[in-house]
């Protein structure tokens, strides 16, 4: 009798951000992030199952399960069924466990005209979530309109990426010099929401009105958005007075277009805008010219890349040593707590997302938000489509003056905002 023989399965390291997720996900700090697509009808669950069933194959960086090692954690192909698709009926960016999840670290839910996507950041960072988010939409409208499929075909779209190549490690430089903040930042603290319960607020502004204003200011879109961050906290929380820690934002920075990179993996580093008042009464200008002068001096290619070979340089001596992964997941968690403890939050700009021509009338709009993280309770996302520009809160307190105060002030410059929520502990 013959025995049967099992093809070796693949198996890959996890980039130099990836490695740090593993070791503090939790139900609390889930590592999980979202990007959807409103679409222009309801969503039929069959065709989506089936265009998810289609397209995953094609990804080898979704087509994976988290393993681990003696020494370290690793990718290895999975090769199981797609996960199911569902109708959501839970709040967002919960903790993805895989054994109940076929194995996969990322989930597809649908809500009326609303596909979601969400990624636990182990796997690849916004641009590769919306790169495999654009695809599986794709393939959902050619089978939901066969004309369409008939004209622009069924393979991927030529602008999609499937390189795999780790960008930290091609990039790298070795440095001892350490990047990140670790001195505490001014925190919002106050009432939490229920367990389990996670707050979504939206302002949409348009694209033209937002550009007059940031022109009129002398700064980018980016730097505007995150000013009027650290405003709101300024004199929502703060009340204007002054205090003995910075208000410090972590702002990532997608790494692909300095380094010529097109990698699906993980590729982008953080830097923080920082505004510390220590003095009575500061106006928005002056909030806005610290945040302004912050980012730009530290965004730039020399910087950016001491930023990540000092962390790919920390790694690397790791590897050297012969350390058991627990006691290397105890020290990035240490490193971890400190630096997410040295922000007041999180604002990341995932950028306009743009769809191909053909399945524009079929698309009206993404978002994008995070998950909570420890000590930060309040975070911003800002995503693009078409002349549409949306800026995302997800939070987990009670209390909801800052997200006020912001699109208060957005408002007060001449730009005109429509807010929609998900209705938690909204007035």
């Amino acid at each position: 009798m013959k025995k049967r023989r099992h093809r070796k399965k693949n198996w890959e390291k996890l980039d130099n951000t990836a490695v740090l997720f593993p070791a503090i996900a939790s139900e609390e700090t889930t590592n999980v992030y979202r990007i959807s697509v409103n679409l222009t009808e309801e969503v039929d669950a069959e065709l989506l199952q089936k265009a998810l069933d289609m397209v995953l194959p094609k990804f080898d960086g979704f087509n994976l399960r988290l393993r681990q090692g003696v020494f370290w954690y690793y990718f290895e192909e999975n090769g199981k069924p797609a996960p199911r698709v569902r109708e959501e009926s839970a709040f967002p960016c919960r903790y993805i466990r895989q054994n109940k999840n076929h194995s996969y670290m990322f989930r597809v839910t649908y809500y009326k005209y609303r596909i979601n996507l969400e990624v636990f950041h182990v796997l690849t960072d916004g641009m590769g979530g919306i790169n495999f988010l654009k695809e599986l939409t794709y393939q959902y409208l050619r089978l939901a309109h066969p004309k369409l499929r008939e004209k622009v075909g069924d393979s991927l779209s030529s602008d999609t990426s499937l390189n795999r190549e780790d960008s930290f490690l091609k990039n790298y430089k070795h440095s001892s010099q350490k990047g990140y903040q670790t001195k505490r930042a001014y925190l919002l603290k106050g009432e939490k929401l229920p367990p389990g319960e996670f707050g979504v607020m939206h302002g949409y502004m348009k694209i033209p009105e937002l550009k007059k204003v940031c022109h009129a200011y002398g700064v980018s879109i980016n730097e505007y958005l995150v000013a009027v961050y650290v405003w709101s906290v300024y004199t929502e929380c703060m009340h204007g007075m002054p205090s003995e820690r910075p208000v410090r934002v972590a702002v990532p920075v997608n790494l692909r277009p300095y380094f010529n990179s097109i990698t699906t993996k993980n590729f982008f580093v953080m830097v923080s805008a920082e505004f510390h008042p220590t003095k009575e009464i500061y106006t928005f200008e002056e909030v806005l010219k610290s945040v302004s002068e912050s980012l730009r001096s530290q965004i730039s290619r020399e910087n950016l890349e001491k930023l990540f070979s000092y962390n790919v340089s920390n790694e690397k001596l790791l590897a050297a040593r012969i350390v058991p992964l627990f006691l290397k997941n105890l020290a990035m968690r240490y490193v971890y707590t400190t630096s997410a403890l040295a922000n007041t939050a999180t604002v990341t700009n995932i950028g306009n997302i743009s769809v191909s021509e053909e399945y524009r009338p079929y698309v009206e709009m993404f978002h994008a938000f995070l998950a909570m993280s420890k000590g930060q309770h309040l975070k911003g996302t800002i995503c693009s489509y078409g002349d549409t520009l949306v800026f995302s809160f997800s939070y987990d307190l009670t209390d909801t003056s800052v997200q006020r105060g912001f699109f208060r002030k957005i408002a007060a410059d001449g730009i005109a905002v429509e807010i929609e929520t998900n209705g938690v502990n909204y007035e």
